[in-house]
């Protein structure tokens, strides 16, 4: 069965006279019971906090999205993230997190966990299995993220899975880029698949929603466990509203990842962008990896203008009218965000050019190119000006 059909029939209710067509949602935080001891036999849910019909009908998809065996919902992609690794350290653990992160898993590791005695390591994404090198007795998990949110590197998972295997270190990766449709981290032999659920299964930029999907019954027990002991749940209404996104997840997505690759490609050949950074062209420097490994691409990629004032950027990005200026991606609206705030200095030096980040949405994709050109067309570049 494709994932088309499979998203449009799982998680429902058998049909039967008068079924609704999609799970009810249940609003409770108190449950109740004719006899008393099923509050303690563990035998039924006892607690609104863990979930109800359709957070079960959620968390199927979920691993049928993966090919995973368990799935724990959370109330953000960034929560989805700091679970899986609290899930998976204690206190003496060294830990190994991909440069490209997510900066807000960045300052988790940085500024939180270093309270509770983990120290985290961070690695060039093009290091493959080259992270031997770096692995210690006290390692337990490596966070990956494929492609990069900001400067798109693809990281070979399957190497660096095969050094975690040999030594029992978890591997965790954030595939919110590809919505799990293009990339299957577990396939390939990672423990954990995170989701930022905010994207491509909310699809209206209205809700916030993160899920964790485990290969094993063991890591899933284990996810699950830790969610319940520091309090994780979610609203049944935004489970209901992501379950829904899966009905029509693929049609959106497939439209918002022809745009990116259209507009990335016309943009390759722009005379003031200096570099496209989408996997899918033959230009990226990943390129044979992320055709070994995924299936497509997605609706985000970044470029690297040709130098120019930072005043010039901001310009161009408030000149333009159909990409809003804002954080996150996989909503129907398209959106650009300038890179370089978020960047180290490093980073910075070797881009030369300012970093932008495009992420395509469902308007139409002549419109969308229209207005990136013409807002470029007013761009001075800083050789202009000699």
């Amino acid at each position: 069965m494709s994932k088309a059909t499979l998203f449009s029939h799982i998680g429902r209710p058998k049909p039967a006279a008068g079924t609704s067509v999609n799970p009810p949602i249940t609003r409770a935080s108190t449950i109740l019971f004719n006899k008393a001891e099923d509050l303690y036999n563990g035998k039924y849910r006892i607690y609104g906090r863990h979930g109800s019909e359709v957070h079960d009908a959620l968390e199927e998809a979920f691993c049928a999205l993966e090919n995973g065996t368990g799935c724990v919902l959370t109330s953000c992609g960034l929560s989805a993230n700091t679970l899986s690794i609290m899930a998976n350290t204690k206190a003496g653990d060294h830990i190994l997190v991909t440069d490209s992160a997510y900066g807000n898993v960045r300052n988790f590791c940085s500024k939180h966990l270093v309270k509770y005695g983990v120290e985290t390591e961070y690695y060039a994404p093009d290091i493959g299995s080259g992270i031997e090198a770096l692995i210690r007795p006290n390692t337990t998990c490596i966070l990956l993220e494929s492609p990069g949110s900001l400067s798109m590197e693809i990281q070979d998972l399957p190497a660096i899975v095969k050094v975690a295997k040999e030594r029992g270190i978890v591997t965790i990766v954030d595939n919110t880029w590809s919505a799990g449709l293009t990339y299957n981290p577990l396939d390939l032999g990672a423990d954990i698949s995170v989701h930022a659920a905010t994207k491509y299964y909310s699809g209206h930029s209205d809700i916030l929603f993160g899920a964790v999907i485990s290969r094993t019954k063991e890591m899933a027990t284990r996810v699950r466990t830790t969610s319940v002991l520091i309090g994780n749940s979610t609203s049944p209404d935004d489970a209901y509203q992501i379950l829904r996104g899966f009905r029509s997840v693929i049609v959106r997505f497939e439209k918002q990842e022809q745009t990116a690759l259209k507009l990335a490609k016309w943009l390759a050949g722009h005379k003031k962008v200096e570099r496209v950074l989408h996997p899918a062209l033959d230009s990226h420097p990943d390129h044979d990896l992320w055709a070994r490994d995924f299936t497509g691409a997605a609706c985000l990629f970044s470029m690297i203008l040709r130098p120019c004032a930072e005043t010039e950027v901001l310009a161009l990005l408030d000149r333009l009218k159909y990409f809003a200026k804002g954080f996150s991606f996989g909503g129907f609206e398209s959106l650009i965000i300038h890179c370089d705030p978020q960047l180290t200095r490093d980073h910075a030096v070797k881009n030369k050019g300012p970093l932008i980040r495009i992420s395509c949405g469902l308007e139409d994709e002549d419109d969308l190119r229209t207005d990136l050109e013409q807002s470029l067309l007013e761009l001075t570049l800083t050789t202009d000006r000699a």
